[in-house]
């Protein structure tokens, strides 16, 4: 992974750590506006889908701050992925998320979402998807 993609998701995602909560609430919504048979997956109490959301952005931010050292993240994703077919996620699963994060970042980051950010994360998020993906299938 190239140095300048590590470093605009790792700037970029500084920004969204101050919204983290609205940045998860947004990525939920997305998430189920794109595919509304995922819902049943998480928990239908608002304050459980709050610390859910907490989860997610705690997960997202040491991936993130992870990246400039892939021999430790790689495992971490592995296990991560492993975890999720417990959730009964499945292969497909990962383009919606894809989805609803890019949405997510571009509501949260406005006019900062780029589209050299944009690309940033979609590649990053690609890369972690298919080690997540490949560790678990």
């Amino acid at each position: 992974m190239e140095e300048k993609t590590i470093s605009l998701v790792q700037e970029s995602f500084e920004k969204v750590k101050p919204i983290a909560s609205t940045a998860a609430e947004i990525f939920y919504a997305k998430l189920f506006e794109l595919d509304p048979a995922l819902k049943p997956l998480f928990p239908s109490d608002q304050e459980k889908m709050a610390t859910q959301g907490n989860k997610l952005m705690t997960m997202l931010g040491s991936a993130v701050a992870g990246l400039s050292n892939l021999e430790m993240l790689v495992p971490v994703l592995e296990n991560l992925g492993k975890k999720h077919v417990e959730y009964k996620v499945e292969p497909s699963h990962y383009n919606t998320v894809g989805a609803a994060l890019l949405d997510t970042l571009s509501v949260g980051l406005g006019d900062d979402f780029t589209p050299e950010v944009k690309e940033a994360w979609a590649s990053v998020y690609g890369t972690m998807s298919d080690v997540m993906i490949k560790a678990s299938y």
